[in-house]
């Protein structure tokens, strides 16, 4: 496969995450003695596929590294990945967004 310009400008936090990732799944992988093999069969792909996702490899496709999660029975992480209730961002600027009092709603209703 020809590295495209997105890989090759990939940063480098990305690739180590990316390498985390992959040992984390292969240490997933040998803990439940399921040879690479077999999680290529029950991942529908190839053995040469899974060896690339385990070594971390940013061309593997994000389906495939999911297929391997749930394989290995971790798809709720992958679920929690982009939370935004577990994203400090958006947490701040929730709380930016707060008013600086708060009035009581004036009742017009009641007045006649």
């Amino acid at each position: 496969m020809q590295p495209t310009r997105a890989l090759s400008a990939l940063p480098m936090p990305v690739r180590r995450a990316l390498r985390k990732l992959g040992a984390d799944i292969a240490a997933a992988r040998k803990r439940r003695r399921i040879t690479m093999q077999l999680m290529a069969e029950r991942a529908l792909t190839s053995r040469q596929t899974i060896s690339r996702l385990e070594r971390g490899d940013p061309g593997v496709s994000m389906g495939i590294y999911a297929t391997a999660l749930f394989v290995l029975g971790m798809t709720d992480r992958l679920a929690d990945l982009a939370d935004a209730s577990a994203d400090p961002f958006v947490l701040d600027l929730d709380a930016e967004r707060l008013p600086q009092r708060v009035r009581r709603p004036s009742d017009k209703r009641a007045q006649p």
